[in-house]
């Protein structure tokens, strides 16, 4: 953690730059959430989704119970459509055990063709003929009179359906009873408006007082997640299958709207059902379809079920058989049957167990947005660790989805944390990467200093030597870039290559003006004298390398890790060891010697001939030059003389750009060779 920490904290220009791109953001979202709230609609669906099947439950419906006509009752009784008689029949098993209400998730829009009717009709029809038949009774004739006198009797709830993709002009309207009467609050809802109705046969219609639609509304994404309630066509409100057989079942003819704070609630009588201006409420079910009892078909007409199973509770015959693909993709289940959602909706009526969208929720999200950058922005203006960030950052956006959470699991309130959330997401990783950007900025700012203040300190300590020996002049700047010219050059030639870094190269240009650090040791008699020193001066002279060293290392012990201190060591110690082994102090030959000692040893040499010393002139480059050929294997590494002869052209130019400001001789000569 202590590696994430920041070392200073952020200025006001930069706190306010954080507080202003959190604002702008947050402004942005909630302008859109305002303005289209439908661009935030699948990630509201995926938060809506996440709490639905957080808070389902696993337990059996108490109310409801669907009559199944699968794949057993299809294969026993035969395919469908079945004769109506044997619906019927099916009606009139369950209308004996006493139900709260029995409804059909079933349309029959044509006649029976098993029905006798429907024959004697065809055979008049088609072939002039009229049949005559016998021994069966009148009312046995009529399949789907039948069926409307048997739904009549049980006081059944019929099904619809409602278009909104063509007309059906000629239609048989639906009896009044079979719609809602009419309701001034309904004006308060902008009700989707059907062009067409899918009833039932004449025959069949006139058996069923009630009678509800059966559509149902997936979102763009084909998730059902809304059931309409309510739908209205040519001015009149008809309600859903499972709204009319509650009604039914409480003895309720007629509902209302009523306007509260958090949006329309459709009153019927004791039912209060919290909807939404398109007369849709948000469906809720339990965790497995199985919580939805089912009987089959078949063992209710071979009674094999017990009438206990329908006695008081609320019926839904239908069909789940895969060849009707009757089925939804629920946030819970991916294939809920459609009849067992007409049970679930009737469960959510009867106990109150619809979610609902406020129409307060578009304004909580922008609030929340406003919040969440807000405090975000204090998170990372005042924040001084990676650490403290990243955690404070997650609290900031894990507190709007914790507050939809506890909302809809206490009041059942659907209010989206999705534009919130993703607001953090964004100004988490934004405010990271700043941070992480100011931080690198102040570090290359810091770095930059630290490398000033290094070579400053290295020029200053050259200086130092310089100021002792004034006649090597700018021997100091042009054998830096020699060294670092003919290292470049080892390289390319791929020598050395595990050494010669790009790296260790540049350590190496900032080491080597602190090659004759040592001759700060040197007393001032020996190192001015003017002429040729004696051999015992020579000796004293030869220390200064010895003296360079342990100055250098001496310092380089106090910093941790490799640094160019010790490579200076390096050089200023060994600058002066030679190829075969005759050089000083410690007379090292060959590889033993330092790479980096080695190559200062051909700049320095280099840089001795050409300038002018007090004992001595300076040297044209090409006798300079022939004098090293003749010291290669003896004074010189023959690998680095040959780099260095590679690059003659840029040896010159840093001999020219970096020569003695009282040297005049050193361009003619230069350019000569």
């Amino acid at each position: 953690m202590r590696a994430l920490r920041f070392a200073h904290g952020l200025t006001r220009s930069q706190r306010l730059g954080f507080f202003a791109g959190g604002l702008l953001l947050a402004a942005a979202v909630a302008l859109t959430l305002a303005w289209q709230p439908l661009a935030f609609a699948r990630l509201d669906h995926l938060w809506l989704d996440t709490l639905l099947r957080a808070t389902a439950r696993s337990e059996p419906a108490r109310d409801t119970v669907v009559v199944d006509i699968d794949e057993t009752s299809l294969a026993a009784v035969g395919q469908w459509p079945w004769p109506r008689y044997q619906v019927a029949t099916l009606v009139n098993r369950i209308a004996e055990a006493a139900p709260a209400a029995v409804a059909l998730d079933i349309v029959f829009p044509e006649p029976d063709r098993s029905s006798l009717a429907t024959l004697r009709e065809s055979f008049r029809r088609d072939f002039g003929l009229t049949l005559k038949i016998g021994g069966v009774p009148t009312g046995l004739q009529d399949n789907d009179g039948y069926l409307g006198r048997t739904l009549a009797r049980a006081d059944a709830v019929g099904a619809h359906y409602l278009y909104f993709d063509h007309l059906t002009p000629g239609s048989a309207p639906l009896p009044d009873s079979a719609t809602l009467p009419a309701d001034p609050s309904f004006a308060q809802l902008r009700l989707p408006q059907a062009t067409g109705l899918l009833a039932n046969t004449p025959a069949v219609a006139r058996g069923v007082a009630y009678s509800g639609f059966v559509n149902n509304q997936v979102d763009d994404d084909g998730m059902l997640r809304r059931v309409p309630l309510l739908i209205a066509h040519e001015g009149r409100v008809h309600p859903a299958l499972a709204l009319a057989a509650v009604m039914k079942a409480r003895g309720v003819q007629s509902a209302s709207v009523e306007s509260t704070a958090d949006g329309p609630v459709l009153r019927a009588g004791p039912l209060r059902v919290p909807i939404d201006a398109r007369g849709q409420a948000l469906l809720r079910t339990t965790r497995e379809v199985s919580d939805y009892p089912a009987v089959s078909a078949v063992d209710v007409l071979n009674g094999q079920t017990p009438a206990a199973a329908f006695t008081g509770r609320h019926v839904f015959i239908g069909s789940s058989a895969v060849g009707l693909n009757d089925f939804h993709h629920t946030a819970v289940h991916p294939r809920f049957p459609g009849l067992r959602i007409q049970a679930a909706v009737a469960e959510n009526l009867l106990h109150g167990g619809f979610a609902r969208e406020p129409g307060w929720a578009v304004q909580a999200a922008s609030v929340m947005t406003l919040l969440v950058a807000l405090s975000m922005a204090i998170v990372f203006s005042w924040g001084r660790s990676g650490a403290a960030l990243l955690i404070g950052g997650v609290a900031v956006a894990l507190l709007p989805a914790l507050g939809s959470a506890g909302l809809f699991m206490r009041d059942g309130l659907f209010v989206s944390a999705a534009a919130p959330c993703a607001l953090a997401a964004l100004l988490l990783l934004g405010g990271l990467l700043g941070r992480y950007g100011i931080e690198r900025r102040r570090a290359r700012t810091w770095l930059r200093q630290l490398e000033n203040a290094r070579e400053i300190t290295i020029e200053s300590m050259a200086s130092v030597a310089e100021t002792r020996d004034p006649e090597t002049g700018a021997h100091i700047k042009r054998t830096q870039h020699y060294v670092r010219a003919i290292a470049e050059q080892l390289r390319r030639s791929r020598q050395h290559l595990s050494v010669l870094t790009p790296e260790y190269i540049d350590l190496l240009f900032l080491s080597a003006p602190l090659h004759d650090i040592g001759k700060v040791g040197v007393p001032d008699h020996i190192l001015l004298k003017p002429g040729r020193l004696t051999p015992e001066e020579m000796t004293q002279m030869k220390r200064h390398a010895e003296y360079g060293r342990q100055i250098l290392l001496g310092t380089a012990r106090r910093i941790d890790g490799e640094n160019f201190l010790t490579i200076a060591a390096e050089i200023a110690g060994g600058h002066h060891e030679k190829w075969d082994g005759s050089g000083y102090p410690q007379g090292l030959a060959g590889q033993a010697i330092p790479l980096s000692a080695r190559i200062m040893a051909v700049a320095d040499v280099y840089d001795a001939l050409i300038s002018r010393r007090c004992y001595k002139p300076a040297f044209p480059h090409a006798q300079a030059t022939e004098l090293m050929r003749a010291q290669s294997g003896t004074a010189f590494d023959p690998d680095v003389l040959t780099a260095f002869f590679a690059i003659e052209a840029r040896i010159l130019d840093i001999a020219a750009r970096y020569r003695d400001e009282d040297d005049v001789r050193m361009v003619p000569m230069v350019l000569a060779t």
